[in-house]
């Protein structure tokens, strides 16, 4: 006579084979570029909201006087396509709060996917959907015409403005840790907003008082405006590079510290 003991089947933990890359794979950033392609808050800050700035600002009285190598137009689509690149990699990254909420979270730790891959996923993602926002502005920017700079600077500022959108991933990540639900994007975008703003992202800092230039000289849209816009300015302060680096790595030890914590709900 069999016995249950008998008829279950066996598995040898010690077979089981560990995905390549931890999991990282072209499978999975596939299905994470459908779900944040499919989001319309994901396309209006993509595709919508950058484009239209860029249509705006760039087209106001002024635009053809000359700032660096080019002119203002150019000055303001490079901000403008640095903005709309990291609100929509800060986006990418607090969509963590919506998998915590939807238990998407807790489905991936059952699935042998490495965190570190899992992390891996997140930054690809955020480059992809950050240089697309990046694409949109200066396609609007080629086609109005008015900004003013050479092929070279044209290139360099995108790839910059494109590298400095890992910082606002990882600042996405650890809100999107922090606050429950879709209210992470209600904190991120008016937030990041007015740090552009004030970190002289659309305006130079020349134009502000000196008690505001020195807030925006700590602020984190600053240093990495200036490093989008050197190719243009042909200026890079040496503490605007220390800005960028360190609320980078702020924002990653941040990340990294909240999803150690998270484990109750996860």
């Amino acid at each position: 006579m069999s016995t249950a003991a008998s008829t279950t089947p066996t598995i040898d933990v010690e077979a089981r084979r560990v995905p390549r890359l931890g999991g990282f794979n072209v499978t999975l950033l596939r299905i994470e570029l459908k779900r944040m392609l499919r989001n319309r808050r994901t396309i209006v800050f993509t595709l919508l909201l950058p484009a239209f700035m860029a249509l705006i600002f760039t087209g106001q009285s002024g635009s053809n006087d000359p700032a660096g190598s080019g002119n203002v137009a150019a000055y303001l689509l490079i901000s403008i396509a640095l903005y709309g690149a990291a609100l929509t990699s800060a986006a990418n990254g607090a969509m963590v709060a919506l998998e915590r909420a939807t238990g998407w979270s807790r489905q991936l730790r059952l699935t042998p996917l490495n965190p570190v891959a899992y992390i891996l996923v997140k930054a690809t993602m955020a480059l992809i959907m950050g240089g697309l926002a990046i694409a949109v502005v200066n396609a609007v920017g080629i086609w109005q015409g008015k900004a003013d700079m050479s092929v070279g600077v044209w290139i360099g500022s995108a790839l910059l403005a494109l590298l400095c959108t890992v910082t606002f991933a990882a600042l996405g990540v650890f809100v999107g840790y922090i606050v429950p639900g879709e209210n992470a994007m209600q904190i991120l975008g008016p937030g990041l907003a007015a740090l552009s703003f004030l970190g002289g992202v659309f305006i130079p800092l020349e134009n502000y008082t000196p008690v505001v230039r020195h807030i925006a000289y700590w602020t984190p849209m600053y240093g990495v405006s200036e490093i989008a816009r050197a190719p243009l300015t042909h200026e890079l302060p040496w503490y605007a590079i220390v800005n960028a680096v360190v609320w980078f790595g702020l924002f990653v030890a941040g990340a990294a510290w909240r999803m150690s914590k998270d484990t109750a709900r996860v």
